[in-house]
């Protein structure tokens, strides 16, 4: 599974991308706006730190308008992804920019429907919403597990990229699914290698090579 960061934030792109375990991030408008910075500054920046997709949204609604808008997001870098919303002129504005080569991410998908429309546009990723379906009464890991089946029902190439994960239990369902890919907050992919059982194994260790008096 690939893991993506879903923040705009430099200091925890660069501390996770160090560890080697990312790769490829993920904004929108609401990250841009809690990072404080210019929007086209900052793709540049983090398409500077990682070398896999960085997901970079339109904000018009209509097909010509996410044209334009993804004209310019797609000369910021080559590792640029265009994030599309799942609408009709959004699906649209993928078919073009993938038969045209650009990665395309169809986002805010909620229904297996919406992913088998996203697919046949071409769609380089789908973005289904788990922590938001959640929210609303329904169970996101089934919507993963209906994606998936159709996917694999048509040989369909777009990758499943599991977003607003709320928690490691998120990732780990998504994980035994077969998700291509989950973005989340930095908080929970550093949660991932938490376990009190290690916290308890590193502290017993520690106290018994004190107990030897060596050095390494």
């Amino acid at each position: 599974m690939k893991f993506f960061a879903d923040t705009a934030e430099i200091a925890d792109i660069k501390e996770l991308a160090a560890t080697g375990l990312l790769d490829g991030v993920t904004t929108n408008p609401s990250l841009i706006m809690k990072s404080g910075r210019d929007f086209i500054e900052v793709t540049r920046e983090i398409c500077g730190i990682v070398d896999g997709p960085v997901s970079a949204e339109v904000v018009a609604l209509d097909h010509a308008g996410m044209m334009a808008e993804a004209e310019t997001l797609r000369k910021i870098a080559d590792n640029v992804c265009i994030k599309v919303p799942m609408t009709l002129d959004g699906l649209k504005t993928c078919k073009a920019l993938t038969s045209d080569g650009t990665m395309v991410n169809v986002t805010l998908c909620f229904s297996g429907n919406q992913a088998l429309l996203a697919a046949k546009a071409g769609a380089t990723f789908v973005s289904p919403f788990v922590g938001r379906h959640d929210d609303n009464g329904f169970d996101g890991m089934d919507l993963i597990r209906d994606i998936r089946l159709i996917y694999d029902n048509y040989d369909y190439r777009t990758e499943i990229l599991v977003a607003s994960v709320r928690h490691v239990v998120h990732v780990l369902e998504a994980a035994r699914i077969g998700a291509e890919v989950m973005t989340a907050p930095p908080a929970v992919i550093k949660a991932l290698v938490k376990h009190v059982l290690t916290d308890k194994g590193i502290e017993g260790f520690m106290a018994d090579w004190a107990k030897t008096g060596q050095t390494i």
